[in-house]
Formats: C-alpha cells, sequence, structure tokens
C-alpha cells in the first residue's frame, strides 16, 4: 500500500473521529480513538513509537516519540491547539528526515472543522 493510500484511510478515520468527539480533547483521546479507526480500515498502528537521533555516529538519548506510525510508513503527529505553529510543522518534518520517512500528516483535531486541521508533510529524501 502506498503512503497516499495509507494517508487517505489515516484522513478518513480523523474525520470519524472527529465528527464523533468533537473539538477541546487531549491529544491522548485522539490518538486512542484515531488508532482504533485505523486498525477498523485493515492498517498497522504503532502508537507513542521511539525514534533515536544520532550526532557524529552517537546514538544520542532523547527520548522522540511519533505519536503514531501507520503500516510502518506514514508518521501522524497529533495536537489539540488553538492553531498550528511552524514550530509543529519543523517537528515532523525532523522526525520525517530522522527516521527516513517520505509522508507525514500533522492534525489538529481541536478545529470546527478537522479538515481545516490536517497538514500534510513530504520529505525529499
Amino acid at each position: 500500500m502506498s503512503e497516499n493510500d495509507i494517508a487517505y484511510v489515516i484522513r478518513g478515520g480523523a474525520f470519524k473521529v472527529h465528527t464523533a468527539l468533537g473539538p477541546g480533547l487531549l491529544e491522548s483521546v485522539y490518538e486512542a480513538a484515531l488508532a482504533h479507526e485505523i486498525r477498523k480500515g485493515g492498517l498497522l498502528v504503532a502508537t507513542q513509537v521511539g525514534l533515536p537521533a544520532y550526532y557524529d555516529e552517537v546514538k544520542l538519548d532523547l527520548g522522540f516519540r511519533l505519536d503514531m506510525l501507520v503500516e510502518d510508513k506514514v508518521i501522524v503527529e497529533i495536537k489539540s491547539v488553538d492553531a498550528l505553529l511552524d514550530v509543529h510543522h519543523k517537528q515532523l518534518l525532523t522526525y520525517l528526515r530522522l527516521s527516513k520517512r517520505k509522508l507525514g500528516l500533522l492534525i489538529n483535531f481541536n478545529m470546527p472543522h478537522v479538515k481545516d486541521g490536517i497538514v500534510r508533510l513530504a520529505n525529499g529524501l
């Protein structure tokens, strides 16, 4: 399954979760509900995935955590904030670069319409 196909399933799950729960909840609630929806769609989902960082060939024990990794291909970062900031975009781009993955979705559930809170970011590798 391609990254685009996976992203389509993730977006559909985000719409279902937001319709059922609405805005204003904790990120952890949206994470659990979205993981459930994606799994119902037949995809493998890992949550709170550790991501190592290296500097000068030394592994740094920093505790980076991906909110979700779907099918070992697409990173999903979940937010529940008033507005996405540039730092949120940079965080996901850094995760893509460090993990050598091509596609990530940044989803802010604290929006009247979740479609306005979904940002697709790609890593040029």
